[in-house]
């Protein structure tokens, strides 16, 4: 599944290079064609954690992209693709985080994520062209999610999917950052080196409130049936007697 992801991915946004609106559109479609397909093999609670981040990501597009102006979709929009696509990370870490050679070498995935994470933030701050200074700062938020959060694992997965999405993204000109973040002097490499750090922040509200939201659910469905019984007790109770039909001969003798 993660190659699949990620197949889809790198055919999606090469064909969004070529694509004008229309395309786009088509290309949103498929996204999120091809995202419930995916959601059909996963339980109750990645769904809900999948949908959750789904609504948060997109908040935080309309604001870091339309509204702010600190990274700009090729047609100056939000690409219709972009909602499910954050779905697609995020069940891309799900199952990454679920392989046979993650789950035996957790400590050493993490580990190697959380290199990664510090040598793409120093690279920024000093070989890449523009200085990453707004990347290393999410850099140090991704860094200390890694070493002291619950779910680390998947962080260190969605770091690996967004790293390569970002710098592909990019290259296919598919969006670019500013080179300083909105309203501030702080240079920001294109992508910045820590961006990650954001996703995670998807993971965490999707891992906190889909068991809530399972609960609000089931609870309202448990008051809901009982309710629903009575009343259709009630309507077969209340339903009145068919009348019974007066013999032919009876009316005519009277």
């Amino acid at each position: 599944m993660c190659a699949f992801v990620v197949g889809v991915t790198v055919l999606g946004l090469a064909l969004d290079r070529v694509s004008g609106l229309p395309g786009q559109y088509a290309l949103g479609v498929a996204c999120w064609v091809m995202l419930g397909l995916i959601l059909r093999s996963a339980s109750r609670v990645e769904r809900v954690q999948t949908l959750v981040v789904i609504a948060v990501a997109t908040c935080f597009e309309v604001i870091g992209s339309i509204i702010w102006g600190a990274y700009i979709y090729r047609h100056h929009n939000l690409p219709m693709f972009v909602p499910p696509g954050h779905g697609l990370v995020y069940v891309f870490g799900l199952r990454l985080t679920q392989t046979k050679w993650v789950r035996a070498h957790e400590r050493l995935w993490v580990r190697l994520a959380l290199v990664g994470v510090v040598l793409w933030g120093v690279i920024g701050l000093t070989l890449l062209p523009r200085t990453d200074v707004g990347g290393a700062l999410g850099a140090v938020v991704l860094a200390a999610f890694l070493i002291r959060g619950r779910n680390a694992r998947v962080y260190a997965s969605v770091f690996a999917f967004v790293a390569f999405l970002e710098i592909y993204g990019v290259s296919m000109g598919t969006w670019r950052w500013e080179a300083h973040i909105p309203g501030t002097a702080i240079p920001t490499g294109n992508p910045p080196s820590g961006i990650a750090a954001g996703y995670v922040f998807f993971d965490i509200a999707a891992i906190a409130l889909a068991p809530w939201m399972l609960s609000v659910w089931d609870r309202w469905r448990a008051r809901e049936r009982p309710l629903a019984s009575e009343l259709t007790m009630r309507a077969r109770h209340d339903v009145p007697p068919e009348p019974v039909a007066t013999p032919a001969s009876s009316v005519a003798g009277s």
